[in-house]
């Protein structure tokens, strides 16, 4: 049925699921000011599926999840202020209740101080938005009016002069018309002009139409560049001033190369990682290529394995990501990718939890706040050396590898010394990665459909009849517990848990890690047109290390929007690979740099050697004098050079005939053959002086 933080419409409305009870749902209309919890019985609900007059719909205020406010910035003050007082009634039963709210708020408003009319703002707000901390966030993003044109009612817009004399000038219509029309035929030219000389211009119509207004009250330069900025977008501004010639060669962007404690399904999932103990081999099973890790999710309510991650990276904050990214979405596609024809409903664990136990390390980090703060998920660290306190997930660890080691190849046994002519276990690595990936997925499914934990701690009131199998205690925890898994956006919470780089623009893109990104937004935006102006940033993209072809680049960080970049064609070597991948291409790269450089340096020392002792040489064997004036000198040159002329040729001429009497070669003319076997040099003609 419906899942808490679902949003659905119903007749005209859309209301958001807040909680399920044995009754059925309670829920709050999104769109009115003044919407309170409601109830509404299971069998309504169905009904109104039944009838298709209630049906799921996206949510609206997904873009709250990826929001992470400066810390110390206002937004951030006032969410977590909001937060603060309506902490204590968002998590007592009773509030979505009309008798007794009122006591609750009430209590609220002795302790706090704030309005009651405050407190309700905030509890709708924080129900209506997605009941996550980022529901509190103040629409600043609507303020200001950015972007639209301000209209004057008799007094000049901005702050009024102190220092300059006069009063200023309205920009009325008129004014706006004398703008456009000296910029279009003074400054948006291939002349070049400068914008004061295009107001000075517009001050000389402007005296002409206006000749009782007084010099110090025309408008100003800085009026006239702020109908300029306001009026002509960037990449249009660019290419008037530009010749039509030099813009296509110089300026335009480049595009070629150019148990006890949990209370249900999802109330807390464990996340660890191990290194497997198996030795692999290369996808051509022809190299030895290591131990993969292997990144577990396990819920602790139910003992399902919600997610996983088998890799050869090793365990860091991005491998921790994408097992979550797993745990969180639908798995059916990757089990089909591997021969298990599975549906959705045989792998359950698809939206977020409460509650993430992680070590620290992997999940201790600034990123991780997008998690956090965005999709109000808990984060726990564990003490260091306490391995202990994530006992379900690791004793998975042993279960998963148990079903592989009697049978698997190439095993850690504990040594690799072998007494008495053993051999090494690593030599009889067999496996390749996508063989033991299949070998887990098998493996996780047997175990979360079919596996009996037969020392599983029941809570009271299961019934005997219920196994003790991961999916059924699942699936009984969903109906008759408070199941804990919300409902979110895919899409974006891939794009807020994958890691983030800082990047730069220049004339070849977007460049982060040493490789070049565009996007048409990004073409249009104007930053990539070579003016010589400085650019915009730093900015912030988002990458998957799986996949090098992607970023996905944020210009603005206060805001969830961003572009999805695909590599330019000056970066076409890394298509197709990974982002691991192209940070090794990248280290090897500067390595063979590095290296040629030295010898680079060692040839260029050897060529300035020789140019110093030749010249040396030259000036030794130069005479003195030439033996003639002078004059006599300068005016020979000519003579000279065609006795040198003439001496280059005969020595070409004898050179021929020595190559043409040699027994090695047999020449066959196409054509009649010349009398004297040698072909007629024309060089003279093309390249010779006139004499």
């Amino acid at each position: 049925m419906l899942r808490i933080n679902d949003v659905v419409i119903y007749g005209e409305a859309r209301y958001r699921i807040l909680n399920a009870t044995d009754e059925g749902y309670i829920w709050i209309n999104i769109d009115s000011d003044k919407s309170f919890p409601e109830q509404i019985s299971a069998s309504e609900v169905q009904a109104a599926i039944f009838e298709e007059a209630l049906k799921r719909v996206d949510e609206p205020y997904w873009h709250l999840a990826t929001q992470l406010p400066e810390h110390g910035s206002v937004s951030q003050h006032i969410r977590d202020k909001r937060m603060e007082v309506i902490e204590s009634l968002i998590r007592h039963p009773d509030i979505y209740r009309r008798i007794g709210r009122g006591a609750l708020v009430q209590q609220v408003v002795a302790e706090t101080g704030t309005a009651k009319k405050t407190v309700y703002a905030h509890l709708r707000q924080y129900w209506q938005r997605g009941c996550t901390p980022n529901a509190l966030l103040p629409d600043y993003e609507n303020s200001g009016g950015r972007g639209k044109k301000r209209t004057g009612t008799g007094k000049k817009l901005g702050r009024p002069r102190s220092i300059v004399p006069g009063t200023g000038a309205i920009i009325d219509a008129n004014v706006e018309r004398m703008f456009r029309i000296v910029l279009d035929r003074y400054y948006l030219t291939e002349k070049n002009y400068s914008l004061p000389y295009a107001h000075r211009r517009f001050e000389d119509m402007y005296e002409t139409a206006n000749p009782d207004v007084a010099k110090e009250d025309f408008p100003t330069v800085a009026q006239l560049r702020y109908f300029y900025e306001r009026e002509y977008v960037r990449p249009e501004r660019i290419r008037l001033r530009a010749n039509k010639i030099e813009y296509q060669k110089d300026i335009r962007p480049l595009q070629g190369t150019a148990t006890t404690g949990v209370h249900g399904p999802g109330a807390r999932y464990e996340i660890d990682a191990t290194i497997a103990d198996i030795y692999l081999l290369s996808t051509d099973r022809q190299k030895i290529i290591g131990r993969p890790t292997l990144y577990v999710v396990v819920d602790v309510y139910s003992r399902l394995i919600a997610g996983f991650y088998v890799g050869l990276e090793n365990p860091s904050y991005v491998t921790a990501m994408l097992t979550l990214v797993n745990a969180m979405t639908d798995k059916s596609r990757l089990c089909q990718s591997y021969g298990y024809d599975i549906e959705t409903e045989d792998w359950p664990s698809i939206g977020l939890p409460d509650a993430i136990l992680a070590d620290r390390g992997e999940l201790l980090g600034h990123q991780i706040e997008y998690l956090e703060q965005g999709f109000g998920v808990r984060i726990e660290n564990t003490p260091p050396y306490r391995g202990d306190a994530k006992g379900i997930v690791e004793r998975h660890f042993r279960t998963i590898q148990a079903d592989f080691k009697p049978f698997a190849p190439g095993v850690v046994t504990g040594t690799i010394v072998k007494k008495r002519g053993g051999k090494d276990y690593r030599l009889d690595a067999t496996l390749t990665l996508e063989d033991f990936t299949k070998i887990i997925v098998g493996s996780i499914l047997h175990r979360n459909l079919h596996a009996v934990l037969v020392k599983y701690d029941r809570d009271p009131d299961m019934p005997d009849t219920l196994p003790a199998v991961p999916i059924h205690i699942w699936q009984w925890g969903i109906q008759h517990r408070s199941g804990r898994l919300r409902n979110t956006s895919e899409a974006a919470l891939k794009i807020a848990l994958l890691p983030r780089q800082k990047v730069t623009l220049s004339d070849y893109g977007i460049q982060c890690f040493g490789s070049f990104y565009t996007c048409k937004e990004l073409l249009a935006s104007g930053w990539l047109h070579r003016t010589g102006q400085k650019r915009p940033g730093p900015f912030v993209a988002a990458y998957n290390p799986a996949v090098a072809d992607l970023i996905y680049f944020f210009p603005d960080q206060n805001k969830p929007d961003y572009w999805e970049c695909s590599l330019t064609d000056r970066s076409r070597e890394y298509r197709g690979k990974s982002m691991w991948e192209l940070w090794e291409s990248l280290q090897q790269q500067r390595k063979t740099t590095a290296s040629a450089k030295l010898q680079e340096r060692e040839s260029k020392r050897e060529l300035e050697n020789l140019i110093q002792a030749t010249i040396q040489n030259a000036e030794k064997l130069r005479p003195f004098q030439f033996g003639v004036s002078k004059t006599e000198a300068l005016a020979g040159i000519r003579k000279n050079r065609q006795e040198a002329r003439a001496h280059e040729r005969q020595h070409r001429r004898s050179e021929t005939k020595l190559a043409k009497s040699a027994p090695n070669a047999e020449v066959t003319y196409i054509h009649q053959q010349p009398e004297d076997g040698v072909f007629p040099n024309f060089l003279d003609d093309l390249f010779g002086d006139d004499e």
